[in-house]
């Protein structure tokens, strides 16, 4: 907890410094306070980096696609020449990104899990996936994960000014 504590405040003071005045001074704490409810409920203290890893990524104002190859990026294991996404570490992903509905109690049963995975192997031979299978996949929209273009879209249109009046 006192790494991911120091490693946020890091992060944090970096984006004080890329924009001044835009990064509220608790940001580093209320985010950890967020990671702490999602990923350690049971108060032991422990966040596993990569859960919190995937928290930051959903939750960033990158575009979908940099966040789906980021995700790629920490869940993948390496083969030889490649990284692939196994239904492991696919099921690792989703677990941890659920979290983030889950606490305000929009939560996706283990099935929807499940299902999910079972969608992104349709028609696959081997035990992983490549980055493009993978990716293709997330574009989709599979309903487990609906949540994150929908809040994707929602930030994006909060930038979008229009020279028109209204009577």
């Amino acid at each position: 907890m006192q790494q991911m504590s120091r490693m946020l405040m890091k992060l944090f003071q970096r984006a004080t410094l890329e924009k001044p005045g835009q990064v509220d001074p608790r940001a580093a704490e209320f985010t950890l306070s967020l990671l702490v409810a999602l990923y350690d409920r049971s108060g032991t203290g422990y966040i596993k980096a990569r859960s919190a890893a995937a928290a930051l990524i959903s939750l960033s104002g990158d575009t979908l696609l940099a966040k789906y190859r980021a995700f790629f990026q920490f869940y993948a294991v390496p083969d030889g020449r490649a990284a692939l996404i196994t239904r492991s570490a696919l099921r690792s992903l989703l677990t941890d990104l659920n979290q983030i509905p889950a606490i305000v109690g929009e939560s996706c049963t283990l099935s929807c899990v499940e299902i999910a995975i079972h969608d992104c192997f349709h028609g696959v031979l081997n035990a992983a996936v490549v980055e493009e299978k993978f990716l293709s996949w997330l574009r989709s929209e599979p309903a487990v994960l609906l949540w994150l273009p929908t809040c994707y879209r929602l930030s994006a249109t909060e930038m979008v000014s229009h020279q028109a009046r209204c009577r």
